[in-house]
């Protein structure tokens, strides 16, 4: 089976994953939700684990989809949507959680979401022009962080003396300081592919002008 044949499936294994990521999403608002809450007061800490090991599966169940995907080259209308999607759900909803219990800055949480809606624009952009925008280094370290942050402060415990909170405190700054670098260098990529797209455009505008006057001269002889 090609490429294309797979291109309106929705029962695979790559979208399977995916939609079990989305499942996952509203056991850890639920678990987040209820430790901001007076409610269960007693299991607060065994929530938090609840809601961080939840985050980790998700991660994972993000890295499986996407290796599967190119792997088989299993490429889809409905992955293509649903997996940028999840992804953004799964991220969003834990940062505002995580404010919503003093776990982390509301700076940082309007850097990061922020920044993901403005790759999230710029990539459209690209797509429309026929370009494409690669992840780069910057944005890869800033995933590696927020992904390991906040499942830390989700936990927000001392198991064996390990400081979570500190240790997702400090992976969570990393990771605004690098999604701000990293939102300029993907701003320089799509600028200069624009640029180079543009010329290009032109020089073949100007070649197919040149080649009509050529072509009219050669007629009038």
């Amino acid at each position: 089976m090609s490429t294309n044949d797979h291109e309106w499936e929705i029962d695979n294994l790559p979208n399977r994953l995916t939609i079990f990521r989305m499942i996952l999403i509203p056991i850890i608002i639920g678990a987040l939700f209820i430790c901001s809450t007076d409610l269960l007061v007693p299991y607060h800490k065994t929530l938090g684990y609840v809601a961080a090991w939840t985050f980790v599966v998700a991660s994972i169940t993000d890295f499986f989809d996407g290796y599967i995907a190119r792997k088989r080259k299993i490429v889809t209308v409905f992955g293509s949507f649903l997996d940028p999607i999840a992804d953004k759900f799964l991220v969003v909803s834990s940062l505002i959680l995580l404010e919503a219990l003093g776990r982390v800055h509301s700076i940082i949480v309007v850097i990061l979401v922020l920044r993901e809606m403005y790759i999230t624009s710029l990539r459209l952009l690209a797509t429309e022009r026929g370009l494409s925008v690669p992840v780069g280094s910057l944005g890869k370290w800033k995933t590696t962080f927020q992904m390991l942050a906040i499942p830390f402060l989700m936990a927000n415990d001392h198991p064996f003396g390990i400081p979570m909170p500190i240790i997702g405190t400090i992976f969570i700054f990393l990771a605004s300081f690098f999604s701000l670098y990293s939102a300029l260098e993907y701003s320089s990529s799509t600028i200069k592919k624009l640029a180079s797209a543009r010329k290009q455009t032109k020089l073949a505008k100007k070649e197919k002008v040149a080649a009509k006057v050529m072509e009219s001269e050669q007629n009038d002889e």
